[in-house]
């Protein structure tokens, strides 16, 4: 059974926190790719994406991220993405083509949405 993609957005300590699941994908990224730009346009411009229910991510996806990394940084604002903390040691798909693609060091990777949103936690290592 497919898991339907959905974007949710909630605030937690002054970050815009977009919990995003299902595919990340040809058909889905654009959607992504549009709350990015729409939580930017609001001036929100600490953002972590939460990808820790997203089980399959393409090029296209990874295109999304680097795209949304690029914006948030053009603002001079903070982009961090959450993969779930097994998924940094056994490799959570999304986590695996960020690796294999050699763009993974381009983000700040957290194991949940406390630490990326903590001032004083750093980034897994790439």
């Amino acid at each position: 059974m497919a898991v339907a993609f959905k974007v949710t957005c909630e605030e937690q300590d002054g970050w815009a926190v977009l919990r995003v699941s299902g595919e990340l994908d040809l058909v889905t990224s654009p959607v992504l790719r549009q709350r990015v730009h729409d939580e930017v346009a609001e001036g929100r411009h600490s953002l972590v994406l939460d990808l820790s229910e997203v089980f399959f991510c393409d090029s296209s996806g990874v295109g999304v991220l680097i795209a949304a990394r690029r914006l948030v940084r053009s603002c001079r604002g903070r982009l961090r993405l959450i993969l779930p903390a097994h998924g940094a040691v056994e490799g959570s798909h999304v986590n695996r083509v960020l690796g294999a693609l050699g763009v993974r060091r381009l983000f700040d990777v957290h194991p949940d949405v406390d630490s990326a949103t903590d001032e004083t936690t750093g980034p897994l290592s790439a």
